[in-house]
This record gives structure tokens, sequence and C-alpha cells, in this order.
């Protein structure tokens, strides 16, 4: 008679539903955790999240091991093959229930529904949760009770949901036993050994120390300080809540607290609809499927005909494209794995306009770098840069990298340190050094595109999908 904790998208003790069910039960609880090495490949999952996702799960079994709960690690190669190991797990451990929390992939949701199914034909019952969302997927609805397409009313809806329902978080469970000695995963798949220095510390403690110091040193700050990559003006939480050691709840619910105690209103307030966008991201993925299947959110884009990649696309990924905002970012992508959401946006922008270069390869690439990759994020935010997507930025706006680098990193210290080719150069000239024939240190590419002729052809090609 034991119940099951199935851990995927959520390596943490509090405010999971999915333990906190199975440990209300009052009956003997275990855990398991399913190494997919070859569908995290398929999915583009990085080396950096694959190192940072093992050593929170083993951080996670040792938590689980004090409190008299033992993880069980399986490798499966993929998603389809989980369901064999799930079941033969189910059968050694005499399990009668199973427990997750729900995944909101394609992918993911097939897999559940037939783990469902085969659990279902043994005489085994499966009970799933919504938790990778503060208002649960399917719950922030239009008055028609249709899915929302576009952010603004969606929040709206989303902030009246919270004040109507005023969402707690669940304590870590109490102790079901003695403790345990933890197993853990000694061996990092061989596909993902090469990964950068970690950027943040292990462990659901680490999380939490970190979203107590943003808020109460830093998120007063946070709407002036945001769009600047040299300044520390963000939370660094983004790992965590990607991969599930930090809730979107409990950060709004630290945020709510924080913001009661006084401080600049605004900080908190722009936060919190940072927490929404996430939530809306979500909403997306499991009300759009296609968006998770390589398709566009607007499905007349797909008529767009992109520009062949050839070598432009390996000069955006390895930055080298002779625009420096958009070389600096790509490089601290490639060396620490992650990258400014300001640059993210920028950096986007410039491959799907001015390259005029298919979204889902600079979507992919991202995914295949970064700690904090996050289908339902990453997605929505590639389509929103490249217009194809909801809330998409109009194809007629087009960000110039030059001018975004003058407004938000007016001393060029971002392009300093990740491009010291032009370390330099004076305030006006680093952020684009070919202005007016200027003369381009050595070892440093001319411009691979002209960002005027370039913004000029993408209008017009989204233009002419119009008129279609």
């Amino acid at each position: 008679m034991t119940q099951l904790v199935w851990f995927r998208n959520d390596l943490r003790l509090a405010d999971n539903p999915a333990l906190t069910a199975a440990c209300g039960s009052g009956q003997p609880v275990s855990a398991c955790f399913v190494v997919t090495p070859d569908q995290w490949q398929e999915h583009d999952w990085s080396p950096a999240r694959v190192h940072f996702v093992i050593a929170h799960a083993n951080a996670l079994a040792t938590e689980l091991a004090k409190l008299g709960i033992p993880m069980t690690f399986l490798t499966a190669s993929r998603f389809a093959d989980s369901i064999d190991h799930i079941e033969n797990l189910c059968k050694e451990l005499g399990v009668t229930e199973l427990h997750f929390n729900e995944e909101y992939g394609v992918n993911e949701r097939q897999r559940d529904k037939n783990l469902k199914q085969r659990l279902a034909s043994l005489g085994l019952s499966v009970r799933k949760y919504r938790d990778q969302t503060v208002a649960p997927v399917g719950d922030i609805l239009t008055q028609q009770q249709e899915p929302y397409s576009v952010f603004t009313p969606f929040s709206r809806r989303w902030r009246a949901w919270i004040e109507e329902t005023q969402p707690t978080v669940y304590p870590i469970p109490a102790p079901q036993g003695e403790p345990l000695k933890p197993e853990q995963i000694e061996d990092i798949p061989a596909a993902f050994t090469d990964a950068p220095s970690p950027l943040l510390d292990t462990g659901e403690d680490a999380a939490h120390r970190r979203l107590q110091s943003f808020l109460s040193e830093e998120c007063g700050r946070y709407k002036e300080q945001r769009d600047f990559p040299a300044v520390d003006g963000t939370s660094q939480l983004s790992a965590y809540l990607a991969n599930g050691v930090l809730s979107g709840r409990q950060c709004l619910t630290a945020a709510r607290e924080a913001q009661g105690q006084g401080g600049n209103q605004e900080g908190f307030a722009t936060w919190t609809n940072e927490i929404a966008w996430r939530d809306f991201y979500i909403h997306i993925l499991y009300h759009y499927p296609r968006v998770s299947m390589n398709r566009a959110f607007k499905p007349e884009t797909e008529a767009l005909t992109w520009n062949s990649p050839d070598d432009h696309l390996e000069a955006w990924k390895t930055g080298n494209t002779g625009i420096p905002i958009v070389d600096a970012a790509m490089r601290q992508l490639n060396h620490t794995g992650w990258m400014h959401n300001r640059l993210r946006m920028i950096t986007a922008m410039f491959l799907t306009k001015n390259l005029f270069i298919d979204w889902r390869l600079g979507e992919a690439y991202f995914m295949s770098k970064l700690v904090d990759g996050f289908l339902a994020s990453n997605n929505g935010g590639w389509q929103w840069s490249a217009s194809t997507g909801t809330d998409a930025a109009p194809y007629f706006r087009v960000f110039n990298p030059a001018t975004q680098s003058e407004r938000f990193d007016p001393k060029g210290e971002f392009i300093r340190h990740w491009v010291p080719e032009l370390t330099k150069l004076d305030n006006k000239r680093i952020h684009d050094p070919s202005a007016k024939s200027g003369v381009i240190p050595k070892g440093y590419p001319r411009p691979i595109v002209d960002l005027k002729e370039s913004r000029k052809e993408a209008i017009a090609r989204f233009q002419a999908l119009k008129e279609v």
C-alpha cells in the first residue's frame, strides 16, 4: 500500500501538490525521477540545464531521505520508455497510487495519458495536479469560456483570480519515517558532459535565499534596472523556476508579502507582471498545442519564406555578426548558459527580422544553451520577436540593435566585457564601430547585414503576407 510520487519539473519539497497529497494519505511514500537523455536531446536540452537538473534531483533525494522518503532514479531513453520503468517500479514497491504534477508539452501530455491507461489496466490509480502556474491551467478563461490569446486581458483576469482566491503555498511535509541514506545520480549522460560553470547555488534553500535577497534588496529598483544588462537588476531566478525548484506561487506569495511591507510598489508590480507572463505562455502551450510542435501561433505566418541560414546563422550563434550588442549577448549565452532578457529580445529580433532566418532555428539554439530553457517561455519569446505569436510585436516594429545598445548599455560596459576587441572604442562608437566609415578594430568583423535595408525588406515581406 505505497504512494509513489513521480518528480519531473517540480524538484522541491515545499509547495508541491503531488508530494503533499501523497504524504497526507497515511500510507508509506516513495519517490522517483526518470533520466531520459535521448528525449532531452530531442527537446534540445542544454548541458547546462541537464547539470542543473541532476544536481537538484540529487539535492532533492537528500532532503527526501531526511523525511524518510526514498527516491529511486530510473533511466529511460525517451518518454515512451519511461512508462515501462514506472510500471515495473510500481509492481516492485507495491504501489497503489501514483502522484505527479502535470507538464504541458505535447509529448509530455501523451506520455502521461498512456501511463494512466497502462496503470489503470493494472488496477492502479493515478492522481495528477496542476502545479506549474499560479492560476491552474484552464481556470483563466474569457466570459465566453474560451482561452485568452492576448496577454493584457489575460493578465487582468489573472489578477482578479488572485484577489478572489488568495492562493497559498503548501508547507514541507512532515517526516514520513526514519532518515534514510539517499540514492544519487553518479554520472552525467554522455551527450551533456560539456557544460559551463554553474551560475547558481544548488538546492531549494539556495533558491529561497536568492528569492528573499532579490525581494528585499533589488525588487524595488526592478522596473528601472531590469533592462540594463551591465547592471545586476534582474532576479536571477529563472533557472529555479524553469526546473521547478521554486514555484510561481511561492514567488508571487513572497512578492506580495514583501510588497505589503512598503518600498517601491512599481518595482514589485513590474516583477509580478513577469510571473503573469510566465503563466500566460504556459496557458498558451496548454490550449494551443501546435506551438510545441514547431508551428507558429499565427497559422498565416507559416507562409513566410525565410532566408537560407547559410553563414549568417553561424555568425549569429558564435557572436560574430559585426553588431556589438548582438555579439556580446550571444557570447554571454555561449559562455554562461544564460542571457539577459532584454538581450534575448534584441538577438531574436535581429535573427528573425534583420537576417530573416526562421525563428525555429533560434528557438532551438537558445534551448540548446540555456540553463533556464523552458519550452513555454522560450517559444513565447521567440514567436513574440518574430511576429508569429501571441501579443506579437507588430511586424513593422523592428528593434534597431545599435539604438537599443545606446539606450540600455550607454557606457558600453556590457559590450566591453564580452567583446574585448572593442574595449578601446569610446562610448559612442562602441555601439556601431562601422558608422560613417569608421575604422573597425582588428579582429572584429564588419556587419553581416545592413540594419536599415534589412528592416525594410522584412517589413515588405510581412506586408506582402498581410495583403495575401
